[in-house]
């Protein structure tokens, strides 16, 4: 009987399985985008606000029972700008102090009392009064919001968009004594430095301008056409080096913000006045500065600032991603560059202001765009 060597053996030959081929989209496609915009949607619906944790982190909880001056110097010297509160008194939480909660107090104090008097009852204000203060000058109440470590990241970032909150106290209850355990805090930047950390393919897809996006707040008078009345720059509120520290502190408290463009005579932004900055100057005791015109209070200024990072509008989303994930960065000045310049603009000129609040509710809220099932998806192929 013959055999057949192994060299002359028939071949046996395998059909390959059907293999889905990856849709593909113009580089600056609006579907390119959308596709890259559902899938960051996705991923923060399969992640917890446990897994943005980073490595190793401190926790800094205030007693209520704290007076404002103690709890200020805390936050300033561990480089933090808030922290949770927690009543001693009933072991439960009790809300977040943060800058603003301080820029309201300084409003109060100076409308209200003299330098002396202020100086005075603020070392022994304590932060269990602050809520009254806020009622005293008619401005909102923070909400008393929490979530668990575990709600998702999606989840997460809809209850900062609904509530207006800059950051997000994270609880748990303790399996013996059912008390509440504040176990972290997420803030938007973390929310969206984890994003820009894990999802960079789909970043790159990113491809839509800021402006076209609505992401952000812009002058209502376009570039080339005259700005005319009090605020020609509204709706945004702006500064001068001249302008009074005061003058500022009132629009952080009535506006609920936390930065304001320092501009010159043609709108070209010069510098950025934040919270912080004014809280340097109340933790130096510089009550009685107030008065103070920007360009004096600039030089006390903390060497630590970053500096004003701007872009412009034509600027994409994939792009203020990338600078979130190499720069610790709060809010962006949008300026007129070569675009506006071509339509009459002038170059460096103030044209808009985004926050971090901007970009997530572009990400999260009510964005005109649709869900698509990775079963659609499929099908479509």
């Amino acid at each position: 009987m013959a055999t057949l060597s192994p060299a002359t053996s028939p071949k046996v030959v395998k059909r390959k399985g059907s293999v889905r081929r990856p849709r593909l989209y113009p580089p600056d496609s609006i579907e390119l985008h959308n596709a890259g915009l559902n899938s960051i949607r996705n991923f923060l619906k399969c992640h917890s606000c446990y897994d943005a944790f980073p490595v190793s982190f401190r926790l800094i909880v205030l007693d209520t029972k704290l007076n404002v001056m103690k709890a200020l110097q805390c936050l300033l010297l561990n480089g933090v700008v808030s922290a949770p509160l927690w009543n001693s008194s009933i072991s439960k939480f009790a809300g977040m102090l943060t800058v603003l909660d301080i820029i309201h107090l300084i409003q109060y104090y100076y409308h209200t009392a003299s330098y002396d008097v202020a100086a005075a009852d603020v070392e022994h204000f304590r932060l269990e009064s602050l809520r009254e203060i806020e009622k005293e000058l008619g401005v909102a109440q923070p909400p008393l919001l929490r979530e668990h470590p575990m709600s998702s990241l999606y989840d997460a970032g809809k209850l900062l968009i609904q509530t207006h909150a800059r950051r997000l106290p994270l609880l748990d209850n303790d399996s013996e004594t059912g008390h509440e355990v504040i176990v972290s805090v997420l803030t938007q930047y973390r929310l969206l430095k984890f994003i820009s950390i894990n999802c960079t393919k789909d970043i790159q897809q990113l491809n839509q301008c800021l402006r076209k996006l609505k992401i952000g707040t812009y002058v209502a008078s376009p570039p080339g056409e005259p700005k005319e009345g009090p605020n020609p720059y509204y709706p945004l509120a702006t500064a001068s080096l001249d302008t009074a520290v005061f003058d500022v502190v009132h629009m952080f408290s009535e506006r609920a913000i936390s930065a304001v463009p320092i501009i010159d005579e043609e709108g070209i932004v010069v510098n950025l006045y934040e919270t912080v900055d004014v809280i340097t100057l109340v933790r130096l005791g510089a009550y009685q500065s107030l008065d103070i015109k920007i360009r004096d209070a600039l030089t006390q200024r903390s060497p630590d600032f970053p500096g004003v990072v701007v872009c412009t509008a034509s600027d994409s989303l994939g792009t203020l991603f990338q600078l979130v994930k190499k720069r610790r960065v709060h809010r962006l000045v949008v300026v007129e560059g070569e675009e506006e310049e071509r339509q009459g603009g002038k170059k460096g000129r103030l044209l808009g202001m985004i926050t971090l609040s901007d970009v997530l509710r572009y990400l999260i809220g009510n964005v005109d765009i649709p869900e698509v099932q990775e079963g659609e998806e499929e099908s479509k192929s």
